[in-house]
């Protein structure tokens, strides 16, 4: 039971990082500092995604999940709703190339975004 709700938080952890990766830049616009944890995240992200790599988070997701017994990816609300988002069916290469340069394209937006909003708030002072 331990194993699993490690595995299930995992899932969660995986999902917030997700996240944080896609759009942990308008995070900026409140800490100054976020750029410093979120860029490295972000490319880290589009890596991931450009390479067709495993995140390591999938692995201990996926050790934790066979200690506690389970085969696969069935069961709870963790399972059914959370797992499609991070691991839908139909990935292909071309798919996550896409998904990379999305997140590429957003975070770009953002800081640009963020860049010309901290220029003004200077400009008025």
């Amino acid at each position: 039971m331990l194993f699993r709700l490690a595995a299930d938080g995992v899932i969660l952890l995986h999902l917030a990082f997700i996240g944080f990766v896609v759009l942990g830049a308008a995070l900026a616009f409140r800490w100054r500092w976020m750029p410093v944890i979120h860029l490295p995240a972000a490319a880290w992200g589009v890596y991931i995604e450009w390479t067709r790599g495993i995140c390591p988070l999938t692995y201990l997701e996926n050790a934790l999940r066979r200690r506690a017994g389970q085969a696969g990816y069935d069961g709870g609300f963790i399972e059914h709703y959370v797992l499609s988002i991070i691991y839908p069916l139909g990935l292909s290469a071309e798919i996550q190339w896409i998904l990379g340069g999305l997140v590429l394209m957003t975070n770009v937006l953002i800081y640009a975004g963020l860049i010309r909003w901290r220029m003004k708030k200077r400009a008025r002072r």
